[in-house]
Parts: C-alpha cells; sequence; structure tokens
C-alpha cells in the first residue's frame, strides 16, 4: 500500500485531518461548494441526458474538483466536509433523471391525440416545478432506514461508493478505509474496487481503474498546481470544441464513411471530448458493449428491418423506420438484463429472511437494529424524521401530480399505489446497486408500467407516470446509498449527508425545470439536436401495454434478444457475485441496448475514451494508478456542459451558425436542413 510519505511527495495535494464525533461537518463552504458544482452537473446531466439518455451521477469528479476548488480557500476541506460537498453535488446533479426530465416529459410531449387518445403534455415552468417537488424528496428519505439494514447490517460493497471512499482517502492523506466485507454466506473476500463512478442510462454501471496501488508507482503522480492545470485545459479544450461547433456543424457531424451512409443510415461520428471523457470513466468494457450494440442494431438489423420491408420509412424515423424497429429490440435486452439481475438479489433476500425467522429464538441479539451501528445517536437521521418526511413527502406528491396532470392523468389513488410500488422496488434496486454496482431503474420503471397496465388499462399517461413515479424513488436512493456508504468508510455523519441531500435536491427542482424550460424554447425536444431516446422507450412500452401491437416481425426479434441476454445476464450476475476477474468482460446488456437507442456517432466518440482508459491503465501507468486521466475525463464533461449553457443563450437570442458548410448529409445540429 502507499505510505503517508510517498503520498505526501507524490499526490501533494492536502493535509492530514482528524475526525471526531465533534467535528463540524455540515460547513456552509461545503454545502456552497457542493451546490455549485452540482448545479454544474445539472446542466450537463440535462444537456447529455436529452442527447442520448445517459447520466452519471458523478460522485467521483464531485469529491476531486470539490477538492481541488476548496485548496484555494483559507481553511482547507476536511474529508468530511468533502464527502458532505459531493453528496450535495449528486443530489443536486441527478434530478434531471430522477424527476424524469430525460425521458418522462418528453415522452408525454410525444403523445399523439389521434392515437394516444390525448395531446401532448407540455409542462409550464411552474408545472414543471410542481412535478419535481412530487418526487425531489421520497428517495431522500428512504434512505436512512435503508442505509442501516445494505449498509451497517448486510454490509454491501457499493463499488462506485467504496472508490469514491479511496479517492477521498488518498486525496486527504488518511489510511486506506476497511473495505472488508463480512458476508453472511460463503464466497466473498475482501472488496478490490475497480469501479470509479455511477453513470446511469439510466442504470449502467461505469468503470474506471481507481485502485489501491500495490506498490508506489514510479511515475504518475499528479501535483496539485499539474493537476490543476490538467482540469483547466481540459475544460477549456471541450469547450472551445463546443463552441466551434456550434457555429460549425459539421466539427459535430463528421461524416466517417460518406455522406451516402452518413445521410440514409445515420453513420457519422461526433468527435465531442466530452463524449471521449464519458468513455474514459465508463471505461473500456461499457464502452465495448456499447458498441457490440451499436454494430448489432445498427450494422445488421436496421438494414435488415429496412430492406425486409418491416420498417419502410427513413431509417431515422421513430415510428416507422429502422431506428423505431430496433428500439424494441433494445427494449427486450434491457427488460431481461434488469429482471435476471434481480432475481438473485431477491432470492437471497428471501432466503436471509426464511433463516432469520428459523433462527429467532436463539440468536435474536444477531439481528437487533443497531447491534452493528458504529456511529452516535446525535450524528444519525431520527426515525421520527424518516416517519414524518415520508408521509410528508407521500401526501404532497399525490396532491402535486394531481395538481399538474389532474383526474384525467392519473388518479389520486393510483399515485398513492405508485408511490408504494416506489418504496418497495427502491429496496430491490439499491440491494442490486450495492452487489453489483448496477442500479436496473429503467428495468424497475417497466415494472410499475406493467401494474399500472392492469389497474388503470388504456391510460397512457398514468402509465407514464407511474413507472416515473417508482423511477424516481429507486433511483434517489440508490445515488444516495453510494454516497453513504462512501461517509460510512471515512466515518462522515449521516445527518451531515442528509442535510446536503435535502438542500441539494431542493435548489435542483429551481434549476431543472428553468434548464429544461429553456431548452425546450429554444430546441424541438424530441428533435435533431436533443432526441431524448428514452422518451420512445416509455412511450412505446405503454403503447404496447395498452394496444398489444408490435412492429411487424419485432416480436421474433425480441424472444431471441430477451433469451441470449437473458442467459448472458444470468451468467454475468453468478461472475460479478463471485467476484471473478473475467465478470467486466461479459457484456452488459443495459449497454448492448443503449447502443441500439443512440446513433452511431456517440458510440464512436465514448469507445475512443474507452480504449484510452484501457491503454493508459495498461500501458502508460503499468504499476499503479493515478487520477490524472480522472481528471482530464471530468474536465472534458465539464466543459461541453458548462458551455451547452452559452449555446442555449445563443440560441434564445436567435444567434445561429456562421455557416452550414459541408452538412449535406441533414445530419448537422442547429442547420436549417437538419
Amino acid at each position: 500500500m502507499p505510505t503517508l510519505a510517498w503520498v505526501r511527495k507524490h499526490i501533494g495535494l492536502g493535509g492530514v485531518h482528524s475526525s471526531g464525533t465533534s467535528q463540524a461537518e455540515f460547513t456552509l463552504p461545503a454545502v456552497l461548494l457542493g451546490l455549485l458544482i452540482g448545479c454544474l452537473l445539472c446542466f450537463t446531466n440535462l444537456y447529455f441526458g436529452l442527447q442520448t439518455g445517459w447520466i452519471s451521477m458523478m460522485s467521483l469528479q464531485s469529491a476531486l474538483i470539490g477538492f481541488l476548488i476548496s485548496r484555494l480557500l483559507p481553511k482547507p476541506m476536511t474529508p468530511q466536509e468533502n464527502i458532505v460537498l459531493q453528496t450535495t453535488a449528486v443530489a443536486t446533479g441527478t434530478m434531471p433523471l430522477a424527476a424524469g426530465f430525460v425521458g418522462i416529459l418528453p415522452a408525454l410531449g410525444l403523445l399523439d391525440e389521434e392515437r394516444d387518445g390525448v395531446p401532448p403534455l407540455h409542462l409550464s415552468w411552474v408545472a414543471a416545478v410542481g412535478w419535481s417537488c412530487a418526487v425531489a424528496f421520497f428517495g431522500v428519505f428512504l434512505s436512512p432506514p435503508i442505509r442501516k439494514q445494505v449498509i451497517i447490517e448486510e454490509q454491501l460493497p457499493f463499488p462506485s461508493g467504496t472508490a469514491t471512499a479511496q479517492l477521498i482517502s488518498v486525496l486527504h492523506q488518511l489510511p486506506p478505509p476497511d473495505t472488508t466485507i463480512r458476508r453472511r454466506h460463503p464466497g466473498y473476500r475482501a472488496l478490490t474496487v475497480d469501479v470509479a463512478d455511477d453513470a446511469h442510462f439510466p442504470d449502467t454501471p461505469t468503470t474506471a481503474d481507481v485502485v489501491e496501488a500495490a506498490e508506489p508507482p514510479a511515475a504518475g503522480h499528479v501535483e496539485q498546481k499539474e493537476s490543476w492545470m490538467a482540469l483547466f485545459w481540459s475544460f477549456v479544450a471541450s469547450g472551445a470544441m463546443t463552441l466551434l461547433a456550434y457555429f460549425f456543424p459539421i466539427v459535430f457531424s463528421i461524416p466517417l464513411f460518406g455522406n451516402y451512409l452518413a445521410k440514409e443510415w445515420l453513420w457519422s461520428f461526433t468527435p465531442s471530448l466530452s463524449y471521449v471523457g464519458q468513455g474514459i470513466i465508463m471505461g473500456f468494457p461499457t464502452t465495448l458493449s456499447m458498441n457490440l450494440g451499436m454494430l448489432v442494431g445498427w450494422g445488421v438489423l436496421s438494414p435488415l428491418s429496412k430492406y425486409s420491408g418491416w420498417a419502410p420509412g427513413p431509417v431515422g424515423d421513430m415510428s416507422t423506420g429502422a431506428r423505431g424497429w430496433i428500439l424494441w429490440v433494445s427494449l427486450a435486452i434491457m427488460c431481461v438484463d434488469s429482471a435476471v439481475s434481480l432475481i438473485p438479489v431477491i432470492a437471497e433476500f428471501v432466503m436471509k429472511e426464511v433463516r432469520k425467522r428459523q433462527g429467532k429464538h436463539e440468536h435474536a441479539s444477531d439481528h437487533l437494529k443497531d447491534d452493528n451501528e458504529v456511529e452516535t445517536e446525535d450524528r444519525l437521521v431520527p426515525d421520527n424524521w424518516v416517519l414524518w418526511g415520508l408521509g410528508t413527502s407521500v401526501v404532497l406528491g399525490i396532491f402535486l401530480v394531481w395538481f399538474v396532470f389532474g383526474d384525467e392523468g392519473i388518479k389520486p389513488w393510483a399515485t398513492a399505489v405508485g408511490f408504494v410500488m416506489g418504496g418497495l422496488l427502491s429496496i430491490l434496486g439499491v440491494r442490486a446497486l450495492g452487489e453489483t454496482d448496477l442500479n436496473p431503474v429503467s428495468g424497475l420503471g417497466k415494472i410499475s408500467q406493467l401494474l399500472f397496465a392492469v389497474i388503470q388499462p388504456g391510460n397512457i399517461v398514468a402509465n407514464i407516470i407511474a413507472g416515473g413515479v417508482a423511477e424516481a424513488g429507486a433511483q434517489q436512493a440508490g445515488d444516495l446509498m453510494q454516497d453513504l456508504k462512501t461517509g460510512h468508510l471515512i466515518h462522515a455523519s449521516p445527518r451531515a449527508q442528509f442535510y446536503g441531500q435535502l438542500i441539494g435536491s431542493a435548489l435542483s427542482i429551481v434549476v431543472t425545470a428553468t434548464a429544461y424550460n429553456l431548452y425546450s424554447r429554444a430546441y424541438v425536444i424530441p428533435g435533431p439536436s436533443f432526441p431524448a431516446p428514452t422518451a420512445y422507450v416509455w412511450l412505446s412500452l405503454a403503447r404496447l401495454l395498452r394496444d398489444g401491437k408490435l412492429p411487424a416481425e419485432t416480436g421474433v426479434f425480441m424472444l431471441v434478444f430477451a433469451l441470449v441476454f437473458g442467459a448472458i445476464a444470468g451468467v454475468k450476475a453468478h461472475a460479478v457475485r463471485r467476484q471473478l476477474s473475467y465478470a467486466k468482460w461479459i457484456p452488459s446488456g443495459v449497454a448492448f441496448a443503449i447502443g441500439f437507442l443512440n446513433t452511431p456517432s456517440f458510440s464512436l466518440a465514448r469507445l475512443v475514451g474507452g480504449i484510452t482508459e484501457y491503454v493508459y491503465h495498461k500501458r502508460v501507468i503499468k504499476d499503479g494508478h493515478d487520477i490524472r486521466l480522472i481528471i482530464i475525463a471530468s474536465g472534458f464533461v465539464l466543459g461541453e456542459g458548462v458551455i451547452s449553457i452559452v449555446s442555449l443563450v445563443l440560441r434564445t437570442f436567435g444567434i445561429e451558425a456562421a455557416t452550414c458548410w459541408a452538412c449535406g448529409h441533414g445530419l448537422c445540429s442547429g442547420c436549417p436542413a437538419s
């Protein structure tokens, strides 16, 4: 393990801080910095979510950037304050997914009165704030009781949260956190983390090699000044390229294989540094799965459906074209992958409960709730806060959903059922996340859609909203549980993190609703610039559950791919739970399905990042790992996300592209021909 002297010499980023129960953790600088970083992440996640459906919780990056900024303050930030900072940032930055701004709200805007019986629903700013308030706090109040079970009692690994704790311990020159997992059944050993941050579509894990080095590396360390420069120049490079692409759209729509394939089959390349950065954060195995899906979906199934007459419309048309046709195969893969990943979680939970009941008289003391709790009562969230918070958030949520959508949208009793489903599914999602670093929120939302197809048949609006309520609870509780795992390993106050979660979620309601309102005024959503692919997933399943009709021949392909990826998901789940070395190379069904949903341009750019990450850690930094590449990737992602705000302002004031030269293929965002 790296020694403290080695860390001082080579990392050069922080001082040693002691922690104690009396130490102030919930401080104004930590919260303000967390809100600032979270707002940037919120705009970034909304931007990328509407483009590709991909959202990252960016917990590790938030901790890193917050730490670097805090070095400019008169008093350096403690590790516990850093955890409050990154918890607040994550709660603020992930609202675009939690409140459905990248999927559910665009799906409601796609409704067709002739086909669906209701006109498109476009929420005003006030209505969007009301909807966000309805779902913003339910998952936060679910977190404390779930924490006691999955982190304290069962000690689930939560790899992304553990990786963030590893990084914070290095930054602040602390001894490495104890990541030994004491399990209730054999087959587990001490955890070695290789997952850096959790990024979602909405439930796909990301991978980056942030591990404890066995020996201090001879090279590759990052000095404080060097890390600042890496972050600054990567941010500037990505931002400059984004601004250049705004005025010269061809920069992000290169017809890599010629204009014919770009125009007719949507094969182009977007050399966006932000997507390269996302690929670095996601890691090579995930980007490889995504590009395998891209090759199968866009290289095989798309032309097959077109030439066979099953999808006779233009390839990019979501109703009659190949893009809409392969969407159904993607949906089958995502559903079966999520379902299979939940089976071992449910099975273990049932077996555990059976064993507990059989031995409850002999071993009752082993199951006392707080036996393993390491925090004092003054640092925990009181149970009465949780009960009052859950009750208030549910009652307020039911009223607000009724206020926004009315009785024609969804009945109040049905919304209440949606919250109950959300609570139950959140437990499953959190357990799956803790075991595998995979939060299957899209699959959980679709389970809720299946239920509401029975209890409110024929009501597409109710079906989508109910799925959104369930997804919001599961996604938010899962993301916050990763943060609580980080806090547990670094001995941060759960109550201080809880405060940060509440404040971050509250501010993000206004920020996300405002950002979405600005984007919807400046752009058509879904449209060429922001296709919002997950919106079609939500709407397509709702229509299928109502009508029972599938496009021509999709049923056969859905069944075949579901069977194949059901088997693959089972093998992968077994390998992950046994921590087998080859587990990460087994294709991820959700990542594979994303390759179907997004056009090749996005997947190819992420593959560049994935390959960069792999080569860097295998060839450049052979004897250890540093954080330079993470810093650069973070700058890439944030650069385009922040400059997208500038692009939004330019579009709002009517400032268009300088030239549409070479945009003859019609794929250039911002050009009239697109």
